[in-house]
């Protein structure tokens, strides 16, 4: 890899940046002053440093936000600010993008990540990834009406949604999908006479929302969060091909 392309793709530097940095003698590669921006490099053997700091590499990047309201699930919009808008510029440059959508007024869980075949995993009907969410509703759920959301409803498409699972206590509760229509849960209470106030995403597939996250902050996964969601990959992958 490139020097400069190394600063780029862990989002240090641009590459002009970059360029104007080594001129000014400000990185070394493994204890020695780099000469040129085009200079090889190995980035997980060899030690870069930019003025005195050590700049790593990791091939992905993975980013749980709690996400508030008034932010669209979007790298860009002209109209309105994105969950990218709540991340250091330096995230931006990684080129990274929503793992999925949340409505503008619906809080909780997202991820954002450059890697895409983990997004297409979660994000593929045919790997039925639960996701959880907190809810309020306009009026206590009756049995009645919680068997049917958990058997499944008609939102006006040409099959019924798939059976989900719900925990409920008037008017408050969780629900648990493995698949993600537009508008789902509201369209699925709109169907049973009620209506969602308030919706939060709690739980996608392995990952948990951070409790110590709050409405606007994010943090990168663990080394033991990322492992559990691709280890969620390679299990359903391997179920899929059996």
């Amino acid at each position: 890899m490139r020097l400069d392309k190394f600063f780029s793709t862990t989002g240090t530097l641009t590459r002009s940046e970059a360029t104007r940095a080594i001129r000014g003698k400000r990185v070394t590669v493994n204890g020695m002053a780099a000469q040129k921006a085009d200079m090889k490099i190995d980035p997980d053997l060899d030690v870069i440093t930019l003025d005195g700091q050590r700049v790593t590499y990791q091939r992905y990047t993975y980013v749980m936000l709690n996400k508030p309201k008034g932010y669209v699930s979007a790298t860009d919009d002209s109209r309105l600010p994105t969950v990218l808008d709540l991340l250091p510029e330096k995230y931006k440059r990684l080129g990274l993008f929503p793992c999925g959508r949340l409505d503008r007024d619906t809080t909780g869980l997202m991820l954002l990540t450059d890697d895409g075949e983990l997004a297409h995993f979660l994000l593929s009907p045919v790997s039925h990834v639960p996701k959880t969410y907190a809810y309020e509703s306009a009026s206590p759920l009756t049995a009645a009406d919680a068997e049917r959301l958990e058997n499944g409803v008609d939102i006006g498409e040409k099959t019924l949604t798939k059976p989900a699972h719900l925990e409920y206590d008037g008017k408050s509760g969780r629900i648990t999908l493995a698949e993600g229509r537009y508008h789902q849960i509201k369209r699925m209470f709109e169907a049973v006479g009620n209506k969602i106030t308030e919706l939060e995403r709690v739980t996608l597939g392995p990952l948990s929302l951070d409790p110590a996250l709050e409405r606007g902050e994010w943090r990168e996964l663990t080394e033991q969060e990322i492992a559990e969601l691709q280890k969620h990959n390679r299990n359903t992958n391997r179920k899929e091909t059996e």
